[in-house]
């Protein structure tokens, strides 16, 4: 729960934040790290001054966005983990799907955050996340045993990169991301003979 100053935010503080947090989401991902906050507080239906009260500068709104963002990855790899009606290669796929999803909706902000202490959080919370479904995959037999967590985070954020900058050169090609993630899970799922 947002607090402020350590105390719990008042409902209409708090619909006010989540507003903020759900347009800023929305304005990185159209516009990138360098989206206006005027415009931001605009479409939330605030002030500006409102966006100051809960974030006092860009970075602050970024991490944010960046940490709810992996949050939400985490709940859904939690999720997907006790999904009985998925397989564990398959839940590792729902995730891989929904984690370049999301990728593209931070744009920018992640390499703007870079040298932040936040990004070090994140990037720990992300490969304990895909540590619980890459686990389960391989101890199932699915995944490949020389395939470790970490590769799978480096695969899907790579394949997150590559499916924007194709998808910013030919908007109309909407399925690199779903080829891309087709072709990685072939190679990472175990060979049978």
């Amino acid at each position: 729960m947002a607090t402020v100053q350590g105390r719990p935010m008042r409902a209409d503080a708090r619909r006010n934040y989540e507003r903020l947090l759900n347009e800023a989401a929305a304005a990185f991902g159209e516009h990138g790290a360098d989206a206006s906050l005027e415009e931001i507080a605009r479409r939330a239906g605030v002030g500006i001054g409102t966006l100051y009260r809960h974030f006092p500068d860009r970075f602050a709104l970024m991490g944010e966005v960046f940490q709810t963002q992996v949050d939400e990855l985490d709940a859904t790899a939690r999720t997907l983990a006790t999904d009985d009606g998925r397989t564990p290669i398959g839940a590792l796929a729902a995730w891989m799907r929904r984690y370049v999803d999301v990728s593209s909706t931070i744009r920018g902000v992640a390499a703007t955050l870079m040298d932040e202490g936040l990004m070090v959080n994140c990037k720990t919370q992300l490969r304990e996340t895909v540590e619980l479904l890459a686990v389960r995959a391989r101890e199932s037999g699915e995944l490949r045993a020389d395939v470790a967590p970490e590769d799978v985070l480096r695969l899907t954020s790579a394949i997150a990169y590559a499916a924007e900058k194709a998808s910013a050169k030919n908007p109309e090609d909407t399925e690199v991301a779903d080829r891309l993630l087709g072709l990685a899970l072939d190679g990472l799922r175990t060979r049978t003979a």
